[in-house]
């Protein structure tokens, strides 16, 4: 009488491999399954329906798994174009703008990157950067566009965006926009409490802010305004770490300022290919 095989399905640590798929005697099933730490990762099924059954279900799972892996990609692309179209809203007020906010988004993931915060920080912050300015969008034209150095009371207004940006996106239930309204908001905030709108100082400025403002000065610094010309490299180095009476180091947190030193050349060169 011959004996009654089984179904050996040989599965490696994390993916199921079904061209090893073997068939073995009962009596070999048997004496491998006394050896569970040299096969531990195989399994045996009494029929070959039973191992069919079992592989339609995979596969209705693995659709599944793919149906969802599809919907998430799709979720973050609409995500990605839904915050180029609102920041597209303040470049089209200003066309010096525009990939300002896009450069200020990948500064400040470079530099969360070097300061050894979570990658999940990492992509929140190049996201919620990007609205740092979108309270511009209430600031007038005649001010937002003037071409010649702005008045006191005028820039009392340009201020203003700080609040303005705040308010725009307060009241989510969502961390990552949580985070661009603290930007929003903070992001002229100075390290020795000189910053506006609420002079606060040191930690109490939040850690996202505290590397945004150092993207947007040096984004200031670097780029031709109707106002200016662009900054050499060496230059902004300068007024960044020695200070122009204007902008001085002790306006940045200390450790955050050494990171920056270090991606300078990286900074420059995000610069020159998203003018």
């Amino acid at each position: 009488m011959r004996k009654k095989k089984n179904i050996c399905i040989y599965f490696s640590i994390d993916k199921f491999c079904a061209c090893n798929e073997t068939l073995v005697d009962k009596e070999f099933s048997e004496s491998i399954c006394k050896v569970p730490t040299k096969y531990s990762h195989c399994v045996f099924y009494k029929t070959q329906d039973n191992y069919i059954n079992h592989k339609q279900t995979s596969n209705i799972e693995e659709d599944k798994i793919k149906e969802l892996s599809d919907t998430i990609i799709e979720i973050k692309a609409i995500y990605s174009e839904i915050t180029k179209r609102i920041t597209s809203a303040v470049e089209y007020r200003d066309t010096y703008t525009g990939n300002h906010i896009v450069r200020v988004g990948i500064y400040a993931a470079s530099l969360a990157r070097e300061l050894n915060i979570s990658e999940e920080f990492n992509k929140s912050i190049n996201f919620a950067s990007q609205f740092h300015d979108i309270g511009m969008i209430g600031v007038p034209d005649n001010i937002l566009l003037k071409p010649d150095k702005l008045t006191e009371s005028e820039f009392e207004i340009i201020k203003g965006h700080t609040r303005m940006g705040s308010s725009i996106l307060n009241g989510t239930v969502f961390p990552v926009i949580k985070m661009a309204e603290t930007i929003a908001l903070q992001h002229h905030e100075r390290w020795d409490g000189s910053g506006y709108p609420y002079g606060l100082k040191g930690e109490d400025i939040a850690i996202e802010s505290r590397i945004v403002i150092i993207c947007d000065q040096y984004d200031a610094l670097s780029m031709k305004k109707p106002y200016k010309e662009p900054l050499s490299e060496e230059k902004i180095l300068d007024i960044l770490t020695i200070g122009d009476g204007r902008t001085m180091p002790n306006h940045f947190d200390p450790e955050v300022l050494e990171a920056f030193k270090r991606l300078l050349p990286k900074f420059c060169d995000i610069s020159n290919k998203l003018l």
